[in-house]
């Protein structure tokens, strides 16, 4: 039987390569990746043929398009094959180039060209940070691409803590890191959600512990870069723990930091206390014991009838933050019911104070927190 002669064209999904998602850093990096595993071995930079997806407006978008599409269709220099990289596009957001009914219909002709397979050797890459999933392309995609997605994890979201400590404990496995649970627990409060970030932040741990592996509670406060959030939640943390040096010196680096005094107030003094507080009383009213850990806490809470957590602190979308109240609750034996609740009386005689009188802002807060830990 004669060879079967080869098809000029393969609708094989490999051929086409889709790198999307919201965690920009994360989606830019992997797209660089992949890219690199794609360039033919014997192409060297022709074997390339990249277009910035960056348009700022409807004709910028559709010649982008154009230029992709031809590329696709323009036979390799050297070699048999080639890569086309659509890179960093940002006309598949819902904005109003994405919107473009002229960039739509220019969308559906490269959906369709490459839905019907591309010519042998040439492979096509799209790598886009923020993607309207509503429209037909983005739905299409999987049907004839292999997609890649890293959406960056909302830390207005409950549960956003596990999901993050999820990603830290692949990627710290990558470099071959252990966390100790609370060093866990920490660096994810102090590096955030975004992906980039957290590699940056564990790059970093790595290179500082050499042949040491253990990341430790000391190692992260020592190297991880905090941030303005960051720091408010790590003085949350030390009024819990009742360190007082601590909590000083954060309230310095906050202020330093160009914080507010009332917002340092609101956002850190009396969300613990308060927190600290209806966990404290929860725990002693129905006879529970602290969480070994706080997530543990939500299921906890989930145990107990309506009435007993219908006054607890609710986010804007109505649900309970239970990680945040886990963590008080692991703490709240470090105070008695009545400390707290004299603690909660100072926090709006603080404000009171801030907002009424010339009192030196610094000195009203640092008071305050010597009365609630000391």
């Amino acid at each position: 039987m004669p060879p079967r002669k080869k098809s000029s064209r393969t609708s094989e999904p490999s051929s086409v390569f889709a790198v999307i998602g919201s965690d920009e850093g994360e989606t830019k990096r992997r797209a660089k990746e992949l890219a690199i595993e794609l360039t033919p071995e014997q192409g060297g930079d022709f074997g390339v043929d990249t277009i910035d997806g960056m348009a700022d407006n409807a004709e910028q978008a559709i010649h982008r398009i154009r230029q992709a599409k031809e590329a696709i269709q323009t036979l390799p220099f050297f070699g048999r094959e080639k890569l086309v990289w659509l890179k960093s596009v940002n006309f598949l957001a819902d904005t109003v180039t994405g919107r473009s009914a002229a960039v739509q219909e220019a969308l559906e002709d490269l959906k369709e060209l490459l839905s019907r397979g591309l010519p042998g050797g040439v492979r096509f890459l799209l790598s886009a940070s923020e993607v309207d999933k509503r429209r037909s392309f983005y739905k299409a995609l999987g049907k004839f691409a292999k997609v890649e997605q890293f959406d960056r994890i909302d830390p207005t979201r409950p549960g956003w803590e596990e999901e993050v400590q999820a990603v830290v404990h692949r990627l710290a496995a990558e470099l071959n890191l252990t966390f100790e649970p609370e060093a866990l627990e920490i660096f994810v409060r102090l590096a955030g959600a975004d992906g980039r970030q957290l590699r940056n932040e564990l790059e970093k741990i790595d290179l500082y512990l050499d042949d040491e592996r253990t990341v430790t509670v000391q190692v992260v406060r020592a190297l991880v870069a905090k941030s303005t959030s960051g720091v408010i939640w790590e003085l949350g943390t030390c009024i819990s723990k009742r360190q007082l040096g601590e909590s000083l010196t954060l309230l310095d680096q906050l202020i330093f930091q160009g914080e507010t005094p009332i917002g340092i107030l609101y956002a850190a003094i009396i969300p613990t206390v308060r927190n600290l507080l209806v966990t404290n009383d929860l725990l002693l009213r129905h006879h529970l014991k602290p969480p070994q850990a706080p997530f543990y806490f939500n299921s906890i809470l989930g145990k107990l009838p309506e009435e007993a957590i219908r006054h607890l602190p609710r986010r804007k979308d109505g649900g309970i933050n239970a990680y945040a109240l886990g963590l008080a609750a692991c703490e709240a034996h470090r105070f008695k019911l009545t400390e707290l609740i004299e603690c909660l009386e100072a926090c709006l005689k603080a404000n009171i104070q801030l907002v009424t009188t010339q009192l030196e802002p610094k000195l009203v807060l640092g008071q305050l927190l010597v009365k609630i830990i000391a």
